[in-house]
């Protein structure tokens, strides 16, 4: 699975590199932000500013973009090859925003969140099962997580391209049953779960859940080594 991910993220700042290459970048962060308000409205949350929040894989334009907490927390793998490569990613432009270079596997916040955003980022990871181990244990008891995935439509299709690289980007393959299982597994309550985008092949859900009262987090440091 490292392979595979590391092909992934090779594949993943050059997808980047091509999709940016010919937008302004006023225009695309201005499109960008409009799309995470209508994410967010679909999320249902009653924010006041004072939450913390995570962003967990955030991209070069994540919805950290229109969130306000204390503390902001933005974590990916690609951070630093994003504003070295990308003119549209620049942290200057986000000071309320604290950026960590990490993946989530290594990733420890220096405390618990009450809401973690996972957009279009847990079908990428390296381990999955780690990784949504973190997120579970990052939020505190009765805290949200907001989770964002491509999900299949076909079972065969699933099998297929768990066993060849027909989704490059993406090293994990699941349907919405999957990833909800997950969840549920790890004590979440499903709070609501959103067909956000129909496709061919993969539909875009939204998944809203709900961590367990009684759910034990692992030790917080800030520190991004890994384990």
């Amino acid at each position: 699975m490292n392979i595979r991910w590391k092909l992934a993220q090779f594949w993943e700042i050059r997808w980047w590199r091509w999709y940016l290459r010919h937008r302004d970048k006023a225009a695309y962060l201005q499109k960008k932000a409009a799309y995470w308000k209508r994410i967010l409205s679909h999320c249902e949350l009653e924010l006041n500013g004072k939450e913390a929040l995570l962003d967990a894989g955030c991209g070069p334009a994540g919805i950290f973009m229109v969130l306000e907490g204390k503390p902001l927390v933005a974590v990916d793998p690609l951070l630093e090859a994003y504003q070295k490569q990308l003119t549209h990613f620049d942290p200057s432009d986000y000071p309320h925003v604290e950026f960590v270079a990490s993946p989530l596997e290594h990733f420890k916040p220096a405390q618990a969140m009450d809401i973690i955003f996972c957009c279009n980022v847990i079908n990428h990871v390296a381990d999955l099962e780690l990784s949504m181990d973190r997120l579970c244990n990052w939020l505190k008891p009765g805290g949200t997580l907001i989770l964002s995935v491509d999900v299949h439509n076909y079972q065969g299709l699933k099998s297929l391209f768990r066993a060849i690289p027909g989704d490059i980007l993406h090293p994990h393959q699941h349907d919405v049953v999957d990833y909800q299982n997950m969840l549920r597994e790890r004590g979440f309550r499903i709070e609501k779960t959103t067909c956000l985008k129909s496709g061919n092949i993969f539909d875009y859900y939204l998944i809203k859940a709900i961590s367990p009262f009684n759910v034990i987090t692992s030790p917080l440091v800030n520190s991004t080594s890994s384990q």
